[in-house]
């Protein structure tokens, strides 16, 4: 089975995260998916950043004018601007919600966050191509509720739960667990379950070459460039 290769964050490894020119390198080094992340500033607009709280403050309570006017020099696309880069080739989007139950005041609510996401994504005609997670599966059953076929993983990153448990909170179908919780015996379960396991974030060959033994679906990485070699050296790809 080969292994897919998606692009954390772009290829942060080597370019700024969540940048344009980030994902370009991405894509040119052929990625089966770019992951990337998403806020939401005061006028409901999607924007790419890992932290929803940035030096000046929330991006929440800013308008996209004054989140650019206050990161000058810096680039912040905004997801229209990412999904723009589709006809680069046949690539996936996955879109991680940055949305947190305990900090309500950062983000709209669950059902408005998945509607101005499900908007993107149709202005772009990309429903086959996109992925929606989140650790936050409040989003996960919101965009399910209104657009049953999105694509939903769940993130998970801590615990003794199996994968399958988390899908099924979640309503998903992929699960993406971090590394470290990773065993063949879980994989092969979520396997049994019909489910895909997507695992992060995996940066060494010792790490890639256990990840390859309990036969995930695909690796996140922030080096995509390195891991797509090493696949092709390997026999994986």
């Amino acid at each position: 089975m080969a292994i897919l290769v998606h692009g954390h964050r772009g290829a942060r490894a080597r370019l700024p995260e969540n940048t344009i020119p980030g994902f370009e390198y991405a894509i040119d080094a052929g990625v089966d998916a770019i992951e990337l992340d998403v806020a939401v500033t005061r006028d409901d607009v999607l924007v790419l950043s890992h932290d929803p709280v940035l030096a000046f403050g929330a991006i929440r309570g800013v308008t996209l004018r004054e989140l650019r006017a206050e990161k000058a020099g810096v680039s912040i696309p905004t997801l229209d601007e990412v999904l723009e880069l589709a006809p680069r080739g046949s690539f996936e989007f996955n879109i991680e919600a940055k949305i947190f139950a305990e900090q309500p005041e950062y983000t709209p609510s669950p059902e408005k966050f998945a509607r101005l996401a499900l908007d993107s994504i149709q202005a772009h005609r990309l429903e086959s191509r996109c992925v929606l997670l989140s650790f936050d599966f409040r989003i996960l059953h919101a965009m399910k509720a209104i657009a049953p076929e999105i694509r939903l993983s769940a993130l998970y990153e801590g615990g003794s739960e199996d994968f399958v448990s988390v899908a099924r909170r979640g309503g998903a179908r992929i699960v993406s667990p971090e590394k470290s919780l990773v065993t063949f015996e879980k994989v092969g379960a979520a396997h049994e379950a019909g489910l895909q396991v997507v695992v992060w974030t995996a940066n060494t060959r010792a790490e890639w070459d256990a990840l390859i033994s309990a036969g995930v679906d695909a690796i996140v990485t922030d080096d995509p460039g390195a891991l797509i070699g090493y696949l092709k050296k390997s026999g994986e790809d």
